[in-house]
């Protein structure tokens, strides 16, 4: 293939950590550029149409990171000279880029021109903006999950640009952060005709090809060498060399490259473009033809009906995944503007490594015990690191971490990962800190419910009709370490007892009952017993853990905050949970949970689907307008009890409301976009989509 000139933009800039005392922008690119921005204060012109600028002295501090021979990912932290940013009020940027002779900014290169369709400013704006809330007590907050390139309907993160391109100017009503929780790509489901570009663009970032048969000898052989490389041959490698569980796991991501290519297709527009431009999406008869598809049965005489069929299956879903690309494509440049408009906090799930991540013990075992596994999970967190999480605290990061990231992407770049794999890898797979506090107002406490996990190691006992078994039981989705950790990161952020807080758990601490109950008795043993079961949900509900669940209360109890309001995504389901807890000293607690999920990746569809629909239903007409009285055993034992017969031996009983959403549910399943409108005494949720985007402040 000859060599691609990729665009100068990779993705970005993107509005990352953003508060009076420090604005932080992230953006990609191919070559390695001397940075620096500058900062405006927007005020009023002459008319309602016109903003006169100021520039605001600050001092600017630009860290790079090289992980390829055309990927440097650069992150801008910007500081007033004096004082603050002013809050309550627009603040513009602009971002210079310095090569040698050559000096470009955002105008120059064409972002900001009004002629461009796909500018990333809004009305009549000079320069993307940033909205820096002051109240300590309110705060607008948009919040999602679960956005697959492929998934079915539209791209309803789009929505939300759309919302500030209507109110941009508008502080009751734009919202001054995006928390995006989890899912942010899918590295285990990857669409078969997106797959054949990431491999081309992943060589072209990194440069050099990532020599994965140094971890595993058995990639230097048929059909191994081969399959690796072709659309739909990863699933028997994933399987049996790297331990990985997870059903869609035929394209799989692997190599950093691949990772790294997944994150600016699914941000910027700039790749798609770069793709278009090179010829780099083929039909499915290119693919055939070239020999790009991997198939179980060979094209032999003796599996000639089964290679038909495999054909004719395969040939439907790249079609079908083809066209859901199109609309996510065209979102993409709506994303971009959202993004370079909005801080922007993002927290891992499982799906941004790999489906069942860290599930059970053995699950964990098994996959670090893997070399190539280890490895491949180390390469989701480093792209984790460097597209989301380096941006939400970069305090959190120290010289020490970032001297091991470029030490080791300098020897990735030339095609080397054994000299410093080791050290990187379990630097990664150690690393316990991936929580962070948002500095939004109210504060954001993002927790990590996937690496600081525990799990019991006696067995669970479980019947099958008239089969017993012993199962695992549920993970803890974050130890008492954790907690610990997690305690002194909220409080080292300034946040006091008794102010309002917001938690963001990429899983619900509230799900809908009978799923959760369907799946924990039914389906969850059959999965650990290694019974390939597939859902489209996970099992990892903190009401799975009864322990887990009664130290996710007793710890928020410990803080007493004012107000508890809890974000979350990942169940492709949208709800609205009050619950009043009272625990046995007599301290009370009262918690708000809004669930939105998915952005992009509705999964109702099929058997399971239309199973867990009537599951659903059945939870509807049980649960609307009524509540719900639950205690809690000694033996952490959660049930719901009525409410006349409530007993004196109990850690803590709660109060259940689901609250009825706009489509006179309990829950949404289409997609949609969480909106939440905090205000001193009073909290108003909304649900965005393509058919409504009104809001009322």
């Amino acid at each position: 293939m000859d060599s691609i000139t990729l665009p100068m933009i990779l993705s970005g800039p993107i509005v990352r950590r953003a508060e009076p005392d420090q604005l932080t922008i992230w953006i990609a690119t191919s070559k390695s550029y001397q940075i620096h921005a500058k900062v405006f204060r927007t005020t009023s012109g002459k008319d309602s149409n016109s903003f006169d600028y100021h520039i605001i002295q600050t001092k600017c501090e630009t860290k790079m990171i090289r992980m390829g021979k055309q990927l440097f990912i650069h992150l801008i932290q910007l500081s007033p000279y004096r004082d603050t940013f002013p809050t309550d009020t627009l603040l513009g940027y602009n971002i210079y880029f310095k090569r040698g002779s050559e000096l470009q900014d955002l105008s120059s290169i064409g972002l900001l021109s009004k002629d461009n369709p796909h500018s990333i400013t809004y009305g009549s704006l000079n320069y993307p903006s940033i909205f820096l809330n002051s109240s300590a007590n309110s705060c607008n907050v948009l919040y999602g999950s679960c956005r697959k390139p492929h998934g079915e309907d539209e791209d309803t993160l789009s929505i939300a640009d759309i919302l500030l391109e209507k109110e941009y100017n508008n502080f009751l009503v734009r919202p001054s952060s995006l928390f995006l929780m989890g899912d942010q790509i899918y590295a285990d489901d990857v669409s078969d005709p997106l797959f054949p570009v990431i491999s081309k663009l992943s060589e072209e970032l990194i440069g050099a090809r990532e020599p994965l048969e140094l971890l595993d000898g058995q990639l230097k052989s048929e059909p191994f060498c081969t399959a690796l490389n072709q659309v739909n041959g990863r699933q028997y490698i994933m399987e049996n060399f790297c331990q990985l569980t997870s059903s869609h796991t035929s394209n799989h991501l692997m190599k950093f490259g691949e990772y790294a290519a997944m994150y600016l297709l699914s941000w910027s527009p700039q790749l798609w473009e770069t793709a278009e431009e090179y010829a780099l999406f083929e039909q499915y008869d290119e693919c055939l033809k070239k020999n790009q598809i991997y198939f179980v049965f060979p094209k032999e005489e003796k599996y000639a009906k089964e290679h038909k069929n495999e054909e004719f299956r395969l040939n439907n879903r790249y079609t079908e995944q083809q066209e859901a690309l199109i609309s996510f494509q065209h979102s993409l440049y709506r994303i971009r503007r959202l993004l370079a408009n909005t801080p922007t906090y993002m927290m891992f799930d499982d799906h941004d490594i790999t489906d069942d991540w860290n599930v059970s013990s053995r699950w964990k075992e098994n996959v670090k015990s893997s070399a190539l596994g280890s490895h491949v999970v180390a390469n989701g967190l480093s792209a984790y690191w460097a597209f989301q999480g380096w941006g939400n605290a970069p305090q959190s990061y120290d010289d020490k971490f970032l001297w091991m990231m470029k030490t080791y992407f300098k020897m990735l770049s030339i095609g080397k990962i054994n000299t410093y794999q080791e050290v990187w890898k379990n630097t990664l797979w150690d690393f316990d800190s991936w929580h962070f506090v948002a500095p939004t107002n109210p504060q954001a406490l993002f927790l990590d419910t996937r690496t600081q996990r525990e799990y019991r190691i006696e067995p669970r006992p479980a019947k099958f009709g008239q089969l017993i078994e012993e199962s695992v039981w549920a993970p803890q989705l974050i130890s008492q370490k954790g907690w610990e950790r997690i305690t002194r990161s909220l409080y080292a952020s300034k946040w006091k007892s008794g102010s309002p807080l917001i938690i963001v758990s990429a899983t619900p601490l509230y799900g809908l009952g009978l799923i959760e109950t369907f799946l924990h008795d039914y389906v969850y043993p059959l999965k650990v017993l290694g019974v390939n079961v597939h859902t489209k949900f996970d099992f990892e509900a903190w009401k799975y853990n009864g322990k887990g669940f009664t130290e996710f209360l007793q710890q928020v109890a410990a803080w007493n905050p004012a107000r508890c309001i809890i974000l979350s995504g990942d169940v492709h389901y949208a709800s609205a949970v009050t619950a009043a807890v009272s625990f046995k000293n007599g301290q009370e607690l009262t918690i708000n949970q809004f669930t939105s999920s998915p952005l992009k990746n509705m999964s109702f569809r099929g058997l399971w689907g239309t199973l867990m629909k009537q599951i659903m239903a059945l939870n509807s007409l049980k649960r609307k307008n009524n509540q719900i009285y639950r205690v809690c055993t000694p033996s952490y034992y959660i049930k719901e009890v009525n409410e006349g017969n409530i007993s004196n031996s109990y850690l803590w009983m709660d109060i259940v409301n689901y609250k009825t959403l706009e489509n006179n549910s309990i829950m949404e399943t289409n997609n949609n976009l969480g909106f939440l409108m905090v205000r001193r005494t009073t909290i108003k949720n909304f649900l965005l989509n393509h058919h409504h985007i009104f809001i009322q402040p």
